[in-house]
């Protein structure tokens, strides 16, 4: 399952959020069931940032969603936001 979060941050923090993102990315990436963890940044604006990630099964999602690890991470981080966070899900149909 593929997993694109949009994160849209208040100038102030994107320093603060690409620094956390830097701390916890290995333990994301090492969460059980996930197989690949990226961070983009969007072109036209610098304060928004997508994850994207794969995960072996949507219920490996839904376990790193109510670790602690994912809680405590949120919770710092939905303090720098500027817009609600939007995530998409999806599975691959065909590779070129």
């Amino acid at each position: 399952m593929i997993r694109v979060v949009k994160l849209s941050f208040d100038s102030r923090y994107t320093d603060q959020f690409r620094q956390l993102f830097a701390d916890r990315k290995e333990m994301i990436r090492n969460f059980p069931g996930c197989t690949w963890l990226e961070l983009w940044q969007d072109h036209a604006d610098p304060n928004i940032f997508y994850t994207y990630s794969l995960w072996n099964e949507a219920s490996d999602l839904e376990e790193y969603r109510i670790s602690d690890l994912f809680q405590d991470t949120w919770a710092q981080v939905k303090q720098w936001f500027s817009a609600p966070p939007q995530a998409f899900s999806a599975d691959k149909l065909l590779t070129l």
